[in-house]
């Protein structure tokens, strides 16, 4: 029993309408009107935003909310368990409607306030003239302020629902002009444009693409200017940005990176855009991969030689199949101090100083191992073309080094 009680208190505590008698509702009711006139004209009175006259759509939208809340409340208090039904969706209508009017909140609560300042001037006084007891009309007072405060909620509801699909169709559009941006082949000029005024981009003279995993976009975009495009496609991060190349965009790009792992693709015209996503998209792919150093922002324009063999990979492994086959032999160990050794001749053109100095040995450790590298790969060390290729070679083995490593 004491539990049912209990129970019940709070029922009432969260709806206190549920405490009222029913004859409150038939005691009230014959009210309804003129409290509905009152509250129409204080709202137009004390609410800038309303203070027009209730025509067309809003006068019908205002006047329906005033009078279906009063209806709603005397049914609730003759029937508590009848619930508000689909009449709160009127409610939720009235916030949907104040942000697509531009507006927030702020008039449609002030109206809700000012209701509920009137119903309870002109209902109390009329239950004093049919002596309600003085609790009776406590509890009146506090169930119109209770209920003030659910309509309040079914507004914020409808406004955020609002904000909700309107930031959908825009990510949406969004996604729709990026895509079309980075289509190969390019898409149509026309197309192009219809899809950037969608969303209300003007395309800049200069453009980049910046490929980024797809938790980090929205974060990365937070921190550039308000003209870049974000969104997700084919499971990336997709940033286009306006004048890449522009005074202190470098700094400021690193900025909204932030040590994230990404990748921007070359600067060019819109035109240019595909291009620079597919560079972009394929250097994140090597930095995911661990081919490529992750700590921070990688710039593909300079790192082109290693996206070549990492996209021909094919082509650089035959290369390095046939140069590096003298290395085959030893262990993997000193195959890898003679690669080591290799790379560095090739890069600072056989000098043992500049190699020693690479390689943190000393120069006549550099020295003993340049006779040793002469001795396995012999006349590639001094034919150009052989160089260029055992180069190439090199960096191919140590790039599928590193994914190997990355993937252990």
């Amino acid at each position: 029993m004491t539990k049912t009680v209990s129970t019940k208190a709070k029922a009432v505590d969260l709806e206190p309408w549920r405490g009222l008698p029913p004859d409150v509702a038939t005691l009230i009711e014959p009210e309804l009107d003129a409290v509905a006139a009152e509250t129409l004209a204080a709202i137009a009175n004390e609410v800038p935003e309303y203070a027009r006259p209730l025509e067309g759509s809003f006068g019908r939208g205002i006047r329906t909310g005033v009078e279906e809340a009063l209806r709603q409340f005397v049914a609730l208090i003759r029937d508590p368990e009848g619930g508000r039904g689909v009449g709160r969706e009127v409610y939720v209508a009235l916030g949907r409607g104040e942000l697509r009017q531009g507006r927030t909140l702020d008039s449609l609560q002030s109206a809700y306030r000012v209701g509920a300042r009137v119903a309870w001037r002109r209902i109390s006084a009329s239950g004093r003239r049919a002596g309600l007891d003085p609790e009776i009309l406590s509890l009146l007072a506090e169930a119109i302020f209770a209920y003030i405060d659910e309509l309040s909620a079914d507004s914020v509801e409808g406004y955020a629902e609002a904000q909700a699909e309107i930031e959908d169709r825009r990510r949406r559009l969004r996604r729709e002009l990026a895509a079309v941006l980075v289509r190969e082949p390019p898409a149509p000029e026309a197309e192009v444009r219809a899809a950037a005024r969608a969303v209300g981009w003007r395309p800049p003279r200069a453009v980049a693409a910046l490929a980024c995993p797809e938790p980090h976009v929205s974060a990365i975009a937070r921190r550039l200017p308000e003209g870049t495009l974000a969104t997700v496609l084919e499971g990336s991060g997709c940033l286009v940005l306006a004048d890449p190349g522009g005074p202190g965009r470098s700094p400021e790009l690193e900025r909204a990176v932030a040590g994230r792992a990404a990748a921007l693709g070359p600067s060019g015209g819109v035109g240019d855009l595909a291009t620079s996503w597919s560079l972009a998209r394929a250097a994140l792919g090597a930095i995911e991969a661990g081919a490529l150093a992750d700590s921070g922002l990688v710039a593909v324009e300079d790192r082109l030689p290693e996206l070549l063999l990492l996209r021909d990979r094919g082509i650089g492994e035959r290369i390095a199949a046939r140069r590096l086959a003298p290395l085959d032999a030893l262990t993997e160990k000193r195959a890898a101090r003679m690669r080591e050794t290799a790379l560095a001749f090739v890069r600072r053109r056989g000098n043992s100083v500049a190699m020693a100095d690479e390689l943190q040995v000393h120069p006549q450790t550099a020295r003993y191992r340049i006779a040793r590298l002469r001795e396995l790969l012999g006349e590639q060390l001094d034919d150009p073309d052989a160089r260029f290729e055992l180069e190439l070679a090199l960096r191919a083995r140590a790039l599928s080094g590193a994914e190997a490593g990355a993937g252990s």
